[in-house]
């Protein structure tokens, strides 16, 4: 199984919060789980960092990724021109490439947020 965490996911995994759906956690920690973390969801919690809405070591997220066993997930051409064809269900621009790259990809989405399932990508959350 290959799944692509949305950026809360994430969050909520590296603080060990409880919002975090059991479903997902269960599919993170499968042993046939290869899990990613794409740079969209990287660049994301920079920029929430920068603007003052969140709390994060934004300069330990490659090692806490890394410690956690996920795998990172560049951006390539392919991908944002998915995301750039996608109809106009969602706005948010970081949803929208995570959306396309887990189709691209041939991935399951991990993710809570309604607008992503309105997306033809199969979700866990």
């Amino acid at each position: 199984m290959r799944l692509l965490l949305d950026t809360h996911i994430v969050l909520w995994w590296m603080s060990g919060d409880p919002a975090l759906p059991m479903p997902a956690r269960d599919a993170i920690i499968r042993l046939d789980a290869d899990v990613f973390v794409s740079a969209a969801t990287t660049w994301e919690i920079a920029i929430k960092q920068a603007l003052g809405k969140l709390a994060f070591p934004v300069d330990r997220i490659e090692a806490m990724l890394e410690e956690a066993g996920f795998e990172p997930l560049a951006i390539q051409v392919a991908h944002t021109m998915r995301a750039g064809a996608l109809p106009p269900l969602h706005h948010d621009p970081f949803d929208r490439l995570l959306i396309a790259q887990a189709q691209h990809e041939g991935m399951t989405l991990v993710s809570i947020d309604p607008q992503v399932r309105r997306y033809a990508v199969p979700t866990i959350g």
